[in-house]
């Protein structure tokens, strides 16, 4: 059985879910303990759990500790069973972040699935929809499975209420991903998003990023949504020939329209100027479906904590390098192999 500290790195819920999907696409066990000890709450919360009923529910999974507060879990998957399952999260916890743990397995199942998940939609420290639809699927897509999401409902914190319709065409196996250019600029747009709140917020951030980024008039647009309660996010859609980056920014009460939009600005512009292909928080996504497929590369700017913190989780699992090397100013490349090492930053 693989052990885990829950502390190690950032101490996130990212290393459960990840150990949670690779558990389940490799039907290898694990005791994790200390689960997200480096956070305000430790332990287990509502949406960590939804993450791990979830796993269980699609590999048939023997699981002890699994319950709010928890510091340690036991996970022995099973086979995974694709099927038609839904998922509530029961708060405004994030449901991208379920989909995150369930689809790598689901998608090297030996059949369809359907999968409803139900709860926040638009989280902050989580990916919105958004980013999952328009910038991580289709790269996923790329390797192999065939996976569409549908928006149903928003649902934005603290009201949660949002659901995602997710329909997965699996793969025999992922295949390999190469992503070092973006190629030509397609596309961008700024859109900002208002729910059960004025559209006046809406127009003084998109007037910030009006003044900061060279983009046509037409590319600045306003949503207003309907949601259980209020929300608000800005979100930079940047359309390439081989990749889409989305880069977010969440309204919280307390903080002006004008500072909502300047977090969102600040790497957008940070990664326009940069030759790098593929975003901070793409690039921790990747990771694990590149360990999977057990080849890829890609070219992105400095990695976060996060993406260390994950390669460390996917070494549990599998034996895989993940080599960091600098290629440029604000520039490295991220290469992904079973045996041959590259230089690690």
């Amino acid at each position: 059985m693989i052990e885990l500290d829950g502390a190690q790195g950032e101490g996130g819920g990212q290393i459960l879910r990840t150990a949670l999907a690779l558990s389940c696409c490799l039907g290898m066990p694990f005791h994790i303990t200390r689960i997200r000890a480096n956070r305000a709450k430790p332990g287990l919360r509502r949406q960590h759990l939804t993450a791990v009923r979830a796993a269980a529910a699609i590999s048939g999974a023997a699981v002890s500790g699994a319950e709010v507060g928890s510091a340690s879990l036991v996970f022995e998957p099973r086979r995974v069973t694709p099927g038609s399952y839904t998922f509530a999260v029961g708060t405004a916890g994030s449901a991208t972040l379920v989909l995150q743990t369930v689809l790598p397995p689901l998608a090297l199942a030996n059949g369809p699935s359907h999968v409803i998940l139900e709860g926040g939609t638009h989280n902050p420290h989580a990916p919105p929809f958004e980013f999952i639809d328009r910038a991580f699927l289709p790269l996923f897509n790329r390797m192999g499975p065939g996976v569409r999401a549908d928006l149903q409902r928003y649902g934005f914190v603290p009201a949660g209420g949002g659901r995602i319709d997710v329909h997965i065409t699996p793969a025999p196996s992922l295949s390999p991903l190469t992503v070092t250019t973006r190629g030509e600029l397609r596309n961008a747009e700024a859109l900002a998003i208002v729910a059960n709140l004025p559209e006046s917020i809406a127009e003084r951030e998109l007037a910030v990023l009006r003044k900061g980024l060279n983009w046509p008039d037409d590319a600045y647009r306003i949503g207003t949504v309907a949601s259980d309660g209020p929300g608000n996010i800005v979100l930079l859609t940047i359309d390439s020939a081989q990749i889409t980056e989305v880069i977010c920014a969440f309204g919280q009460k307390g903080i002006r329209a004008e500072q909502v939009a300047k977090s969102a600005l600040h790497p957008a512009r940070e990664y326009l100027h940069s030759e790098a292909a593929v975003g901070v928080h793409l690039a921790d996504q990747l990771l694990l479906p590149l360990a999977l497929a057990g080849h890829g590369v890609f070219t992105t700017l400095e990695p976060t904590r996060h993406f260390y913190t994950n390669r460390e989780v996917i070494r549990a699992f599998l034996d895989r390098n993940v080599g960091v090397r600098k290629i440029g100013e604000n520039l490295v490349e991220v290469a992904v192999n079973p045996t041959a090492p590259t230089p690690r930053l």
